[in-house]
């Protein structure tokens, strides 16, 4: 059989479409806090690698849901593609404690015709940590039975849409890419999370890594972004009728002091 030229180029163009696929850290790896080096390759899947420019790299730990994820910190912002295939950042021991494959890297990546694709690398284990693991993050992490498998790819390179059309309403992973990293008219921010019960943090780290500004000195040229969308908050709260007897009232001096104000 012989094949045409055009199925001749679609197939060859399946071995060059690659987004990220992460080598180091590798599955089930123990790390030892400090400095940490991260490398990746081509994963073989759409984006091409070439159709990428910039990569934020963010160490999380938790389950696999949005919802039960912790940023760390950011080993790498806004870093170019052209730079080579490999980072190094420094992992401060205070930031979580040494949960047994609880971490992951979330590997965001802008692409030239716009939108980003998120790759997460294997499940891996920080060793030497002395901070507390989000109580959350630690349930979901336990609930995956040791898996070395990290979160499913995201990708929202031109709207999740090959053809260039609408895409899909906005979800959970659109309020996880650095606000920085986004294009398009609409932007998405994440919601403040809600504050635990007690401070664990011995050091204190940003979520998420600062937005560069330009002080105006001259008119500025009309707003890129039309819209943020700050995502919904998720908590809830409950409350219960106290059924504590009430107190019986003063008496003696007090009883005196409030009688006074009985006109």
């Amino acid at each position: 059989m012989r094949l045409s030229p055009i199925a001749i180029l679609a197939a060859l163009s399946q071995l060059v479409l690659a987004d990220v696929k992460v080598t180091v850290p590798a599955a089930g790896a123990s790390v030892p806090a400090g400095s940490i080096t991260v490398t990746w390759t081509d994963s073989g899947v759409a984006p091409a690698l070439s159709a990428l420019t910039s990569y934020t790299i963010q160490l999380v730990i938790g389950g696999n849901d949005d919802s039960t994820q912790t940023p760390l910190i950011t080993l790498a912002n806004a870093a170019s593609f052209s730079a080579g295939s490999s980072v190094t950042g420094t992992v401060p021991a205070g930031v979580a404690g040494s949960t047994t494959n609880g971490y992951f890297l979330k590997f965001t990546s802008v692409a030239s015709e716009g939108g980003t694709v998120i790759n997460y690398s294997s499940r891996f284990t920080m060793t030497g940590m002395t901070g507390t693991t989000p109580a959350a993050a630690l349930t979901a992490v336990q609930a995956l039975g040791g898996s070395n498998a990290g979160p499913p790819t995201v990708n929202s390179v031109n709207n999740g849409n090959a053809a260039g059309g609408a895409g899909a309403a906005a979800g959970g992973a659109d309020f996880t890419v650095p606000y920085q990293l986004q294009t398009g008219l609409t932007k998405y921010a994440p919601m403040q999370p809600v504050p635990g019960t007690k401070i664990t943090a011995n050091n204190f780290t940003p979520l998420h890594p600062t937005s560069a500004y330009t002080i105006a000195t001259t008119w500025m040229p009309k707003p890129s972004i039309a819209t943020t969308l700050t995502a919904s908050q998720t908590f809830s709260v409950s409350s219960m009728e106290n059924t504590a007897a009430a107190q019986s009232n003063p008496t003696g001096d007090m009883a005196k002091f409030l009688n006074r104000w009985k006109d």
